[in-house]
């Protein structure tokens, strides 16, 4: 008898049926489509962060470069211009250097990757060494009395190196790089003078699998070409972590046996601030960086609709909700006031309030689950405008001081990106409706029903039959 009635009344009703329901459905498709934008942007968001950050890297340690540190240039090349000053080295002679230097941050020795990996929430650890090939090349200039540009005499070239720890490529650099041809760097190239080149440097520098590669005065074999997201600089070269440590320097001073950059896996992402407390304490000094700290240095247009899909759209969703509801409430109880004689009479007959009420709240439910379907569809089409529609997003990783962050230039590095001059990734934004969404779209359904019919119900209740008998022509 329930639905019979629900099913007659829907019908007689249908215009006003069909009113709730569209408001109903306008807010429950906007709370979808601004969800799944949000949801949208948080990927995009995620994208960048995982362009700039080794696939399966938690937390990246470094230690800042000493104070008085000089950019990236060769030492070698200093040592040239005093001899050249002092008349060590006549005019005319050419000069050819290269050195594999370390600038950008302190380093760490072997050890302290043992240390770190020996934490209770650390699941593994590896070194790696960011290093810059500087080559320097021409003919000493003619002098006179010390004076002169020595320096604009000669051409400048360099590329990023990453010395990887071969035994172990799963975190760090070469984890979120793919092979697209030759064969990868494994534990057996530990010692070999063996190279990977980045797929965008091979290509503007016209080399494939087999050509010879110089890095640091050493002639490296092309292994394989590797192909990394570019949103987070990745390193024009790979090399094994020895080779890099016997051939690169700070200043004049050896890398053998150090580091400047350890990328670290915890054993669960809820121990990730533990670890970086544990790494803390024992490598004092240092700074310890995870996708959170480098997320807060990101700016751009993903995080200005990240902004407005979180605030504007979330307080725009909840008005539209409020109006909508408050609409289906207000026909609702219109709908029971035209219905006085209808209620009055069935109470005549027998029925109780309680039975009204149920039957009011049923016809309001059953309209907003109508409204709720309609609301997905909504929904969907929004999320699909968005998809059509929407420009790409930029997201600029700005320069910060090495002190206060950690990370390196190859993929791992928590801040490898922000070391560097400031550089835009662009990445697209898709607004995915997930089956929380439509979950949500069918208890905002539900409620609204409830909201209405409750109104509805609570004036049918307070009907008398004596109210529709005295309305009975």
């Amino acid at each position: 008898m329930f639905f019979i009635y629900l099913r007659r009344e829907l019908r007689r009703r249908m215009r006003q049926a069909i009113l709730i329901a569209l408001g109903l459905a306008l807010g429950i498709g906007l709370v979808i489509t601004v969800t799944a934008a949000s949801a949208g942007v948080k990927n995009s968001q995620a994208t960048v962060l995982h362009s700039l950050y080794g696939v399966g890297t938690d937390v990246t340690v470094t230690r800042p470069a000493p104070r008085g540190t000089s950019p990236a240039t060769a030492f070698g090349f200093k040592q040239e211009i005093r001899a050249v000053r002092s008349g060590q080295i006549a005019a005319g002679t050419k000069i050819n250097i290269n050195d594999l230097a370390n600038s950008q941050y302190g380093t760490l020795s072997a050890g302290s990757v043992a240390t770190v990996a020996r934490q209770h929430d650390v699941k593994a650890a590896v070194g790696a060494l960011t290093l810059t090939d500087v080559t320097v090349t021409g003919t000493v200039p003619a002098l006179s009395s010390g004076s002169g540009s020595f320096s604009s005499s000669f051409s400048t070239t360099s590329f990023t190196v990453e010395g990887v720890d071969t035994a172990d490529t799963s975190l760090g650099s070469l984890s979120s790089a793919r092979l697209t041809s030759g064969h990868g760097l494994t534990a057996a190239d530990a010692d070999s003078d063996v190279a990977l080149l980045d797929s965008g440097y091979a290509s503007q520098n016209k080399l494939t699998t087999g050509a010879t590669i110089d890095v640091g005065g050493t002639n490296f074999t092309v292994a394989g070409i590797v192909a990394a997201p570019q949103g987070g600089s990745p390193p024009d070269v790979y090399i094994p972590l020895a080779k890099a440590q016997a051939i690169g320097k700070t200043g004049s001073a050896s890398l053998k046996n150090e580091v400047n950059t350890i990328d670290v896996a915890a054993t669960s992402a809820a121990n990730i601030a533990t670890v970086q407390a544990e790494i803390a304490r024992v490598l004092p000094g240092t700074t310890v960086t995870d996708q959170d700290d480098l997320a807060n240095e990101v700016t751009g247009s993903v995080t200005s609709t990240a902004s407005l899909a979180n605030d504007l759209g979330k307080w725009l969703s909840v008005l539209v909700l409020i109006a909508a509801f408050a609409v289906a409430s207000l026909l609702t109880m219109a709908a029971v006031a035209r219905r006085v004689r209808e209620f009055g009479t069935l109470k005549a007959l027998g029925w109780r309030s309680s039975r009204i009420v149920a039957q009011v709240l049923g016809e309001s439910v059953a309209i907003g689950l109508l409204g709720g379907a309609a609301g997905i569809g909504l929904g969907y089409l929004g999320a699909t405008l968005i998809d059509k529609l929407a420009p790409k997003l930029s997201a600029t990783i700005g320069a910060v001081n090495s002190a206060s962050v950690s990370g390196g230039s190859g993929a791992g590095g928590a801040l490898k990106a922000l070391a560097g001059s400031p550089h835009t990734v662009s990445v697209s934004l898709t607004a995915p409706v997930t089956l929380t969404a439509i979950l949500l779209a069918v208890v905002l359904a539900v409620a609204g029903g409830l909201v209405a019919g409750s109104f509805g119900g609570w004036r049918a209740a307070r009907l008398r039959p004596a109210a529709a008998l005295a309305r009975v022509e």
